[in-house]
């Protein structure tokens, strides 16, 4: 049995993430990939709520659910076709992070076998983490997860700078599957997900994320 190589540790920030098996597609369509952004509202709790079961419920809004205690505190996600990244807090000392994942992961793993009828693992293994241990790469985290979207319309960006910077900016700012149109002030009801509040405040406003994203792409030249 493998050991995870990093002990969460309460109050410190990490940088989790996974694929899918193989490097396979595991979001689809829309509805894949809100799936999953609900249960980063829904699994952030101690409590055992199912997702299918409250959105079998006409007009129910789940995330007016009070979800008492949060496992973790979320600063920041993005969601690929094939992986996703999450800017995260471990807020308690009893594994946090691991039980929130793990829900995430199963519950989400459950609802695409039945939807795709297919069996076994979705997930490439464990999921991955990384320990944000100065403040110079979480500033960087911002602006990274956020920035991934990017590869979808010029995959080589990061190594040959961006083509076109004007689509780039545009497709960023209209992509749904992330928490970059909540750090933009857009009214949204996944604005729950996230709680920067515990997270050093490098943008007070926008303005300042927005000029943060527009340096690192105007960098990449």
């Amino acid at each position: 049995m493998s050991i995870r190589k990093i002990n969460f540790v309460q109050g410190e920030f990490y940088h989790v993430y996974n694929r899918g098996n193989s490097k396979q597609k595991i979001f689809h369509d829309t509805q894949d990939y809100y799936y999953f952004i609900d249960l980063l509202y829904v699994a952030n709790t101690d409590q055992n709520l199912n997702l299918c079961n409250l959105k079998r419920s006409k007009g129910f809004n789940m995330y007016k659910i009070d979800r008492k205690n949060n496992l973790v505190d979320i600063g920041a996600y993005c969601i690929m076709p094939n992986h996703f990244h999450i800017l995260i807090k471990e807020k308690t000392d009893n594994k946090g992070i691991t039980k929130f994942i793990q829900k995430l992961s199963t519950a989400y793993a459950m609802y695409y076998n039945i939807k795709y009828s297919r069996t076994g693992s979705l997930f490439e293994g464990k999921f991955k983490s990384e320990h944000v241990d100065n403040d110079v790469y979480l500033k960087y985290l911002f602006s990274y997860i956020h920035l991934n979207p990017i590869k979808l319309i010029d995959k080589d960006w990061k190594k040959e700078g961006i083509k076109n910077k004007t689509n780039a900016t545009v497709f960023l700012h209209t992509y749904q599957y992330s928490s970059y149109l909540d750090f933009l002030g857009k009214n949204r009801v996944q604005n729950k997900i996230i709680n920067i509040k515990p997270f050093p405040n490098y943008f007070p406003n926008s303005k300042y994320f927005i000029k943060e994203i527009f340096d690192w792409i105007n960098n990449k030249d």
